[in-house]
């Protein structure tokens, strides 16, 4: 598998492309998986499909088992996406984006994807509390991307969009 992109330094190992910690695997992988995903499996409810290429934007807010080791031993990551369908010549503020706490299930190939969302019956922060750990749910209601996460997630939008 090919990386798409990975924050600024997070390339530590010298003549490879994987990251040099597990933090940096898993941020790595959750963007790829992202990326990697039709705009009609990530769609959100409320938002139509868009041709063009994914581009995303995450942060990790932990994983579990908390005390793995290695990329293969993390079964849940729990962290926020921000992702744009990067249409041709289409500009980042009129792009079809799917945003939100997001939880992937890295014990299946391809790992799943399952969004945040209020439902008929319960409202979008009590989902959030009930999908997420207390210990990431709380910074899933303060954070989002990183200023150089977003950064970079709009050079990468308009190289992909070809602005």
């Amino acid at each position: 598998m090919t990386l798409l992109s990975v924050s600024a330094g997070a390339y530590a190992l010298a003549g490879t492309d994987e990251p040099a910690d597990l933090r940096e695997q898993i941020t790595a992988r959750m963007r790829t998986t992202l990326e990697q995903s039709s705009p009609e499996q990530h769609q959100h409810a409320g938002h139509a499909a868009a041709d063009g290429a994914v581009v995303c934007g995450v942060r990790v807010y932990g994983y579990e088992p908390a005390d793995a080791t290695t990329m293969s031993a993390v079964r849940t990551v729990y962290g926020f996406h921000l992702c744009g369908v990067a249409g041709q010549k289409q500009p980042w503020d009129v792009a079809v984006k799917l945003a939100g706490p997001v939880i992937l299930d890295m014990s299946t190939d391809p790992p799943g994807i399952q969004a945040v969302e209020a439902t008929e019956k319960v409202k979008y922060i009590d989902r959030l509390w009930q999908m997420f750990p207390p210990r990431y749910a709380e910074l899933a209601v303060k954070e989002a991307l990183t200023p150089q996460e977003m950064t970079e997630l709009r050079r990468r939008y308009d190289a992909a969009a070809d602005i």
